[in-house]
């Protein structure tokens, strides 16, 4: 580490932290280019953000790698055996939850939800139930949050994207679509 002079000044051209070797062209670059590591990788080892070694990699004029060449190492869009996820199912898989899936996705991937959807869809002739726009969301009129009403074609109702954020907004004053149990 660098110390001041004896007036306590820094020497210019010195730095008052401990060097560290990403400052350097030549080891980052062997680093980055040679080594094939990451600036994720790089950053993770000193205690850093990544964005600290790509300010590195810029000063000293290292090309940095393309999306594609990223996604490429990552085997992102590869299919079957080449793909790293390939067979990672139930606990093997990172996203595992413990088995439990979230109530929501749970109701929405239900065959109850697709013939309710169905129905409402088929009531409502595929048109919103406030404008008469093409139909895109199939809203909740008594709030999800209430179990036994979940897929009653009753309480659901079709509205066009607008609509359902409308109904959703400050400005449905009066409730339009919505009823509280």
């Amino acid at each position: 580490m660098v110390m001041p002079d004896e007036k306590g000044r820094f020497v210019k051209g010195e730095h008052w932290r401990e060097h560290k070797p990403y400052w350097d062209k030549v080891w980052l670059e062997r680093a980055y280019l040679d080594d094939g590591r990451s600036a994720a990788d790089i950053a993770k080892q000193f205690g850093v953000k990544e964005n600290n070694i790509l300010y590195f990699l810029h000063k000293h004029d290292i090309p940095t790698r393309t999306m594609s060449q990223i996604r490429a190492e990552k085997h992102w869009g590869a299919i079957g055996p080449d793909n790293p996820m390939f067979g990672r199912m139930g606990e093997y898989n990172p996203n595992w939850r413990g088995g439990c899936t979230a109530e929501r996705q749970a109701v929405y991937s239900s065959r109850e939800w697709a013939g309710a959807v169905q129905a409402v869809w088929f009531r409502d002739l595929a048109r919103c139930q406030r404008c008469g726009a093409d139909g895109q969301h199939v809203h909740h009129i008594v709030s999800f949050a209430v179990a036994e009403l979940r897929t009653e074609v009753g309480n659901l109702v079709l509205l066009c994207k607008r609509c359902h954020h409308w109904v959703h907004s400050r400005e449905n004053k009066d409730g339009e679509f919505r009823k509280e149990v």
